[in-house]
């Protein structure tokens, strides 16, 4: 029952219009429509974009901090009409140095975003050296299989806090250091209880915390969905077992009033390196802290539930 309610919360919030122009924005940029007025947070993805031919399919990848090792890949992938929502996708990584070196191949597995209008591919691989690489994906369409290609960078160190990290402990807002909500979200129905703690509070306790930097009402790029709501559902999952904290990205929310000219950053935003980020604007990111304080697992846009709660759960049993 409890999650129905929330659903529903989800789909009535003023927030869904802004996504669905930001996808009516990215379809018209990718069918080569004419010019359409485009936020700017969405620029940087969308000028990577390309008219596909007859069988090939547009990558738009979610996640950009990429490092050796093993981490969690997302993507979307497009054709000139619509988004890709088949159930999976294969992802061959090739090392594109002196000589391309290939990697794996992995299945990486479709995730609806709340109103069903889009949905994100994911999957774990493994890089073995900085630099450039190339993803190389198939799916089936519709109407037959389709591919495309897109290439990274894998760095040496993540612009900001990685796994296994002690992240910056510096105060955040909350209830208690603010007149009202409206000081501390931009969220229209905003849940009190994401703004109880400070970070090193939440820490202090010796539970997990799940921690979510995003801006609810300037949530526009094609990459970018309701992500407080969705941790509002996980912490009804979860009661009394973890710590559940928003971070608004503006430090003005009451004082943008539906103008993001007048926004001014968060200084958490600086000091947690999101905004070192090449072509960041306000993309969301997610962070579950163990109970030691350190970063166990981490997502740059958006994350599902589902994900969210295996992540979560894990992070519990290690407890």
């Amino acid at each position: 029952m409890q999650k129905s309610i929330l659903r529903d919360k989800l789909i009535n919030k003023r927030g869904y219009s802004a996504l669905a122009a930001a996808f009516a924005t990215f379809i018209a940029v990718a069918c080569g429509s004419a010019a359409t007025a485009t936020p700017e947070s969405s620029i940087p993805l969308l000028t990577q974009l390309v008219r596909p031919s007859e069988g090939e399919v547009m990558p738009i990848l979610a996640t950009t901090q990429l490092q050796m090792g093993t981490q969690r890949v997302s993507f979307l992938l497009a054709t000139t009409q619509s988004l890709v929502k088949a159930p999976e996708a294969t992802v061959s990584s090739t090392f594109l140095g002196e000589e391309e070196t290939k990697g794996e191949s992995k299945q990486a597995i479709f995730h609806l975003w709340p109103y069903g209008v889009r949905g994100a591919y994911t999957t774990d691989l493994t890089f073995g050296q900085t630099g450039n690489w190339r993803l190389d994906i198939e799916v089936d369409g519709p109407d037959g299989p389709l591919s495309g290609s897109i290439s990274l960078d894998v760095l040496e160190h993540s612009l900001v806090p990685e796994i296994g990290d002690i992240p910056p402990l510096a105060p955040n807002k909350t209830v208690h250091s603010v007149d009202s909500l409206d000081q501390l979200t931009t969220d229209y129905t905003p849940d009190p209880d994401l703004y109880q703690l400070t970070i090193g509070e939440a820490i202090i306790t010796g539970q997990p915390t799940v921690i979510v930097f995003a801006t609810p009402a300037f949530c526009t790029s094609p990459t970018c969905g309701p992500q407080v709501d969705t941790i509002s559902e996980l912490k009804e999952l979860h009661v009394g077992e973890a710590n559940f904290i928003h971070v608004e990205l503006y430090d003005n929310p009451d004082e943008i009033q539906g103008d993001l000219t007048r926004g001014v950053f968060n200084g958490l935003v600086n000091r947690w390196g999101l905004s070192s980020i090449p072509h960041w604007f306000n993309e969301s990111w997610t962070f579950i802290l163990g109970t030691d304080g350190r970063i166990a697992h981490r997502f740059e846009g958006f994350v599902t539930l589902v994900e969210l709660e295996e992540a979560l759960t894990a992070t519990l049993d290690e407890a």
